[in-house]
């Protein structure tokens, strides 16, 4: 295993990691060369936890999506017909991105792309920022080999976006919101030529030829980012807010709420069994402040998809089931507690953490949260195999570890004390530890 494929395994959580080698697999078989490439390289290379898994395939990849929803239970969530791209979500709740290696060659900003057929070194070069044109070969003559044709291992060393050429933001206006998002998630600054490019678009208004399509896409991606209100306050600093819809200002930005939601989102544990549809809940928050008529305009100028829509418009009715049982009486022990909330979506959990006036749930959830599964997090197999005499091998490991949680839960097992350290041997009286010195510079 390569460097990088080793840095690669380590940087992803596990359900992550399955689906490369599940994608690496399947376009083996296809006769197809696949390219782990984007956001996952930049993250995995930047030290930022990964949030993207997109690959790039040289060639259609349309066989290769199909075999992926018919053989892995892969659904497809967007497709775009012109770039030969698609969007999957894997039963894991994985999302990733498949598209083929291509060139785009514009007729004048903003206009629709001619696009045809390329190399993984032709696409990479035509790509966006530098940062996100560095690709890994998943391939078996050249797995772990990293392709970086614009330098964007130095951008990422040195903290800066850039573009990879002189007319990225003309071609796609729609890549000076992107580099908004990155700039803001990242903290990076913007090279001085990006930046007089960025002032060009803006001085020529381009930014008024972004379709509503492109607008969404965006959208999306905002919800899955880290603060989702900072990089709506930046938006809005740049007067690009109104592009989405004129209505979202001054107090219908919704900054308290965003920040509310931020906290909730900050307070699950890292490595935890949690797993959140973020779109609902954004686009829940970002449209509460507005009218009823505010709300259909927004929805109807961007074109949300019904799917998408009624992520936002079922999650209250959805929630109150939920609700409901966290209230009940019969939730008397902590195990119950963890074990009604680890089965519910993510999603319905912190919309009910940020619109219950239920004082109960609300303690409960916190509790789940801040206390039940970061105590889980903690238990180690050695642990549970003291406990039981099993083997983490042994079929049967597995219910007796959640046994175990769940006993631990209710304090019915108690917690093993840690190992005493063994204080160091006594010296013979008149001799002292020697400490070790300083190495000496050389004369």
């Amino acid at each position: 295993m390569s460097d990088y494929m080793f840095m690669l395994e380590s940087h992803m959580r596990p359900q992550q990691f399955a689906i490369v080698q599940l994608v690496q697999a399947a376009a083996e078989q296809a006769g197809l060369n696949v390219y782990l490439s984007g956001g996952a390289m930049r993250d995995m290379l930047g030290g930022f936890p990964l949030q993207d898994v997109d690959f790039t395939v040289e060639g259609s990849p349309a066989k290769l999506v199909k075999q992926l929803a018919a053989k892995n239970g892969a659904v497809v969530l967007a497709e775009d017909a012109l770039r030969k791209s698609w969007e999957l979500r894997f039963p894991s709740g994985v999302v990733s991105g498949i598209g083929m290696a291509h060139e785009a060659r514009y007729a004048r900003p903003g206009a629709k792309p001619q696009v045809k057929p390329a190399t993984i070194h032709e696409d990479l070069r035509g790509r966006d920022f530098t940062i996100n044109a560095i690709a890994l070969s998943l391939n078996r003559a050249s797995r772990g080999l990293l392709i970086d044709p614009t330098n964007g291992q130095g951008d990422l060393e040195a903290r800066e976006i850039r573009t990879t050429g002189n007319y990225t933001l003309y071609d796609d206006p729609s890549r000076i919101l992107r580099m908004l998002r990155l700039k803001t998630r990242l903290g990076f600054e913007v090279s001085p030529r990006t930046q007089s490019q960025y002032e060009n678009v803006r001085e020529a208004k381009l930014e008024l030829k972004i379709t509503p399509e492109q607008l969404y896409h965006e959208l999306r991606a905002m919800a899955d980012e880290p603060n989702p209100g900072l990089l709506i306050e930046t938006l809005e600093r740049e007067g690009l807010l109104t592009l989405f819809a004129p209505s979202i200002t001054g107090a219908k930005l919704n900054l308290p709420g965003h920040e509310k939601l931020l906290k909730l989102r900050q307070m699950v544990p890292f490595g935890a069994e949690f797993h959140s549809e973020n779109l609902g809940l954004f686009l829940f928050v970002l449209t509460e402040k507005l009218s009823a008529k505010e709300r259909a305009g927004l929805v109807k100028f961007l074109g949300i998809p019904k799917a998408d829509l009624a992520t936002m418009t079922k999650l209250d009715a959805a929630s109150k089931k939920l609700e409901a049982t966290l209230k009940s009486a019969k939730l008397n022990r902590a195990s119950l507690v963890y074990q009604t909330l680890l089965t519910a979506p993510g999603e319905q959990i912190l919309y009910l953490a940020y619109k219950s006036a239920q004082r109960l749930v609300q303690d409960r959830i916190k509790k789940h949260l801040t206390q039940y599964l970061p105590g889980v997090i903690e238990i180690t197999d050695q642990e549970v195999s003291n406990w039981c005499g099993l083997a983490p091998e042994d079929e049967k490991f597995p219910q007796k570890r959640k046994d175990y949680i769940l006993g631990r839960l209710d304090g019915r097992i108690r917690k093993p004390a840690p190992e005493p350290v063994p204080e160091p041997e006594p010296q013979p009286p008149g001799r002292m530890l020697r400490q070790p010195s300083a190495a000496r510079a050389p004369r």
